[in-house]
């Protein structure tokens, strides 16, 4: 029997022992997490106390580290990681390409006599410089102006990145361009964090608290597929665009839903081991492991961290989740939908505020005061996703993204917040003047009648809502799988020192009137909870009776990406960045067209590929299964004559029909895609694409898929579903 590159590595996998002995060690969670990061511990013990105390001050108030402090830092840092065998140092940034990047230098500097020293000083730690001309800038600069610089972030720690051959000085910075312009995610996110503690401790002074810095904390929970990386290989369309574009489910995919906090392989487990070893040696504060819902996928969860230490150390993550799988014969995807027909991939964002002291903001509490402060911070990010909801779809829109909202198996496009049962009781008591269940007497005031203790697990929870409160944070859980969490964290961030702002003026607007404090925080609490009810749904987010409810509460549903990127450039919208400081408005229309020259150039790779793939690859396996199946029946009818060959000559029929129909649809798709392209507006080529080519490629798949189904298993050449999800 003829046996193609398919069936050979199908072969090769079922006659060969998956490695699982790649990474050993005796070492405790507790000795190995943090043994590779510059810390504030190590740096207490390696920095004169003089200079460590003047970095902690800056570092705590958020202000710029002086050079002279610099200086003596990137010593103590240069002999540390020296002594832990690095011989370069990089500064690492996260450009607008939605990774990260990095360029290498050594620590030697050559002297007289041939000679070498090793050296690295405050000014190479604080400023880098990087050649930028190939990064996306929106138009910020033009490509013969090739300067940028890193400037290193002290809040997010360095660390010792190991290697094959030898280590690296790893140090989180932003990235600039020659006129300062922010050319990538970090420096937005930081200015957005800042945005939110200033109209954050204008709350705690309003309620008599220590004002101090807030914060804001995330927990990236991550989720990715693991197929054999024999049959990675073997799909050029993986290879290409990260998610197959041809595949017929096969008969098992989910539906028994017996993958779901199963029992994890061995293979995948001794994959899991190293990379929570790797990723705990560098700080990351990995918790939790366990098989998701589709067949060959899982998820990695985090504990809560500093927003921009979290986004930093996710992009690791990733990074490590897709070099560790390499060693165990993996190919790690992270395309939000590799596999039709089974659940994609998403990214919970779990977000909070908490003072530098440690205080979460979004804790009821269990006395007055606490109540009303966290009831005063929930109406803020109700009012926030509410009134920004268009900005929070921005954030979330990709092409991968598309094939994931609203496919029951994520969160819809329309945006609404769920509370659970028990706290929707306090905001119905707040805003309809009704008594909390359960208690007697009059109506809740807020900031007299404590609330009653809300436990973390109040409800159940609610896998179809976008914005969920599950207990002292929410969980964004729209953010797609291949993102970098800093876009989802900066929106976030402004849109709530936004309401955050706007409800404290209203609170002291109401005080100067001569109303008492509590009298001014319920009244704007309420008419806050009020205006924006509407944004609060605890139902179904996959009905088709929730999109009616959503559009007659006039709640905006963006769809897919184009229609949802226009916002980003709505007045409202440039009008809360600059003025809170997180983007210029130069800053907002460049990352406006980076976004949508990115969905651009993903789907026409996609449309590409998929004609490519459909005319080298499966016409040719289609026609010469056809031409096998012709000969069987001339060879049949000589032989056994007509009624013989009646089956063969029908099955050679259908697939005739399948090919032609094949063929009308890769040259339509190379005509939509041509068509598309003929305009120098990148958002007209989009809404081109959406419309016209997306259709063309889903009909190039239909016939592809059925071919998948008609001919013979030995001549077919992509591995197929069945061999990718569940033979690894």
């Amino acid at each position: 029997m003829k046996q193609n590159p398919r069936q050979q590595a199908i072969l090769e996998l079922s006659a060969t022992q998956p490695l699982t002995n790649q990474f050993n060690t005796k070492q405790s969670s507790t000795e190995v997490f943090g043994q590779n990061v510059f810390s504030e511990e190590v740096m207490q013990l390696r920095l004169p106390k003089d200079v460590f105390a003047a970095f902690k001050r800056a570092l705590d108030a958020g202000k710029t580290i002086e050079t002279r402090i610099a200086d003596v830092v990137a010593t103590a840092m240069k002999d540390w990681a020296l002594e832990k065998g690095a011989t370069h140092f990089t500064h690492l940034f996260f450009p607008m390409t939605g990774g990260s990047a990095e360029k290498h230098d050594s620590f030697i500097v050559p002297t007289r006599g041939g000679k070498a020293i090793e050296q690295f000083s405050g000014k190479e730690l604080i400023k880098g410089e990087s050649d930028a001309s190939s990064f996306p800038s929106g138009g910020i600069r033009a490509t013969f102006e090739a300067r940028g610089y890193t400037a290193w972030d002290p809040t997010s720690p360095a660390f010792i990145m190991e290697g094959p051959n030898g280590s690296t000085l790893v140090i989180p910075t932003c990235f600039l361009s020659y006129t300062g312009v922010a050319l990538d995610k970090k420096t937005p996110l930081l200015k957005s964090q800042e945005a939110l503690s200033k109209q954050a401790g204008r709350v705690l002074q309003l309620f008599g608290q220590p004002v101090e810095r807030v914060i804001t904390t995330v927990g990236a929970e991550q989720e990715y597929f693991l197929i054999d990386r024999k049959y990675y290989f073997l799909r050029p369309d993986l290879v290409m665009t990260g998610r197959t574009l041809f595949g017929s489910g096969s008969e098992k995919n989910q539906q028994l839903e017996d993958q779901y906090f199963g029992s994890i392989r061995e293979r995948v487990l001794a994959f899991m081991q190293e990379v929570e070893h790797r990723a705990m040696q560098v700080g990351i504060p990995v918790k939790t492991r366990h098989n998701e819902v589709a067949p060959a996928q899982f998820e990695i969860a985090p504990i809560y961290e500093l927003s921009n230490v979290a986004s930093d150390h996710n992009v690791i993550l990733m990074e490590l989740l897709r070099t560790t799988a390499l060693k165990y014969g993996f190919a790690c995807l992270l395309h939000e939908k590799p596999f039709a027909g089974v659940n994609g991939s998403g990214k919970h964002n779990n977000w909070s505020m908490a003072t530098l002291s440690g205080k979460n903001l979004l804790d009821p509490g269990s006395n007055p005061s606490d109540n009303a402060m966290f009831l005063l911070f929930l109406a803020a990010i109700l009012r926030a996703v509410d009134r920004w909801a268009k900005v929070l779809r921005v954030t979330v829109a990709t092409a991968g993204n598309d094939h994931r909202l609203g496919a029951n198996e994520a969160p819809p496009a329309i945006i609404s917040a769920y509370l659970g049962d028990e706290l929707l009781a306090v905001v119905d008591s707040v805003v309809k003047g009704t008594p909390l269940p359960g208690k007697t007497g009059g109506t809740m005031a807020v900031g007299v009648t404590a609330i009653p203790a809300i436990p973390l697990d109040n409800s159940d929870r609610n896998r179809t809502s976008p914005f969920a409160f599950t207990g002292n944070k929410f969980e964004f859980r729209a953010v797609g799988s291949a993102q970098n969490v800093a876009g989802p964290n900066i929106a976030l961030n402004t849109a709530v020192a936004e309401s955050l702002d706007v409800m404290t003026t209203a609170i002291e607007k109401e005080m100067a009137k001569g109303r008492s404090r509590n009298t001014a925080v319920n009244t704007v609490i309420k008419r806050v909870l009020t205006e924006h009810y509407r944004i609060i749904f605890n139902g179904n987010g996959y009905s088709a009776a929730w999109v009616r409810e959503a559009k007659k509460r006039g709640l905006p549903n963006l769809r897919e990406t184009p229609e949802a990127l226009d916002k980003f450039i709505d007045p409202d919208v440039i009008e809360l960045f600059t003025t809170y400081g997180v983007f210029t408005i130069q800053e907002v229309h460049a990352r406006h067209e980076i976004l949508v020259e990115q969905y651009v150039k993903m789907v026409s790779i996609e449309a590409g590929t998929t004609a490519a793939l459909a005319r080298t690859m499966i016409l040719p396996a289609a026609t010469e299964y056809l031409g096998m199946l012709a000969a069987t029946v001339t060879s049949t009818r000589a032989a056994l004559g007509a009624t013989a060959a009646a089956s063969t000559r029908a099955a050679a029929a259908g697939i005739a029909r399948e090919l032609a129909a094949l063929t009308r649809a890769i040259d339509a798709l190379e005509k939509a895609l041509a068509a598309a392209h003929r305009s120098a507006d990148s958002e007209v080529i989009a809404v081109r694409i959406r419309d016209r080519v997306k259709p063309a490629m889903a009909a190039v798949r239909t016939h592809a898929d059925i071919l998948e189904n008609l001919v013979g298993d030995d001549y077919w050449p992509l591995p197929k579903y069945r061999e990718m999800l569940f033979m690894y």
